[in-house]
């Protein structure tokens, strides 16, 4: 059985907010072999169709994960169709992920897109559960914000559909406002994508980042996006190991000149030898990441008194770490950085005093 944990990004925001989009243009970019698990409903329940018919996903697989698309490199849809999911975690969702754990080794990856009116941290709490947390990693919450709707003073663009979709579930056991509904949704983020930027000027998009900063954690990176053009990495990270240098590659972005709407995306690689401190670097790390406005770390580092390197993920403020195997552990430290903008130099030398071992 792999030691690898199988990561899973989810995507959350209110109906309308452009999710979908976002999505549909994500899969289309990358080549993992993913589940994607779709949590819409009623009448306003769309999505699911919406992303099979992208031509990057296969059909729809109802609510069992044993279907599969025809082609394993196709992204495979599973509608959770049976109300809120953070209302329904245990009769649905996690039956669904349990499903798709027998097969974890076929999947790269799962991406969860939410109902409009879930509460992230049930869904968070999920998986801290026995069976599930050993097996997968929180990779990324990504909440969707309509920026368009922002600006003009509203939370969300079609507040009646959204009303509608509240009144079809009748397992929704939350009422709260919808702006405390966005403060929450906020909250758990670790990268927040504006849509409709492109319609936005800056004194507007300056407003939407006034609106949503007092509830974002610090750290928490603020992307905008048109189109549902976003780069890949940023729903779903790196495309392989950490050892390699993205700037290498060309990732897919807007191709812009500066403009408030675009999200251009560079890299940087920071490797060293020796070994460190587990909670030290921890520290560390989220100090490090935190000013440096990163949007993504993933990477590697040999542990005193530990024969398994060190695996490290950082999205925003979020840090996953856990001890496993590689066949590439060359020792010492590699991680490669993510960002608008990255200056590996202060992180490479806040290490470099930290090491235990030069």
């Amino acid at each position: 059985m792999s030691t690898s944990k199988l990561p899973v990004t989810i995507v959350t925001g209110f109906l309308g907010a452009g999710k979908t989009t976002v999505l549909r243009h994500v899969l289309t970019q990358q080549q993992r072999r993913l589940a994607v698990l779709v949590n819409e409903f009623g009448d306003v329940g769309l999505d699911g169709a919406a992303l099979a018919d992208c031509g990057a996903c296969g059909p729809e697989s109802g609510k069992t994960a044993n279907s599969s698309s025809p082609d394993p490199q196709r992204p495979t849809v599973v509608e959770l169709a049976n109300g809120c999911l953070c209302c329904t975690v245990q009769e649905e969702f996690l039956p669904v992920m349990l499903e798709l754990l027998e097969r974890r080794q076929s999947l790269d990856g799962i991406i969860i897109e939410t109902s409009g009116l879930a509460l992230p941290q049930p869904l968070l709490d999920a998986f801290r559960w026995p069976g599930i947390r050993t097996a997968v990693t929180v990779d990324s919450v990504v909440t969707m914000v309509d920026g368009e709707a922002l600006a003009g003073g509203s939370v969300v663009g079609d507040a009646a559909a959204v009303e509608r979709q509240r009144q079809a579930d009748p397992e929704l056991d939350h009422l709260t406002s919808l702006e405390a509904l966005l403060a929450d949704q906020l909250r758990s983020a670790d990268v927040v994508l504006v849509s409709r930027a492109d319609k936005l000027s800056a004194a507007e998009m300056a407003t939407v980042q006034a609106r949503i900063h007092p509830h974002m954690r610090p750290g928490t990176s603020v992307l905008p996006s048109h189109h549902g053009v976003v780069p890949p990495e940023v729903l779903l990270g790196l495309e392989h190991g950490a050892e390699e240098d993205p700037s290498r590659r060309n990732p897919h972005h807007p191709a812009g000149h500066g403009d408030h709407h675009h999200a251009p995306v560079a890299s940087a690689v920071v490797k060293l030898d020796g070994v460190w401190d587990r909670p030290a670097l921890e520290t560390l790390l989220r100090q490090q990441f935190t000013a440096m406005g990163l949007l993504r770390a993933k990477g590697y580092a040999a542990i005193a008194g530990k024969s398994l390197p060190l695996m490290i993920q950082a999205v925003g403020p979020r840090l996953e770490t856990w001890y496993q195997a590689r066949s590439d552990n060359c020792g010492g430290l590699t991680m490669v950085l993510i960002g608008l903008a990255v200056d590996p130099s202060p992180l490479r030398a806040a290490l470099s005093d930290l090491r235990l071992v030069p």
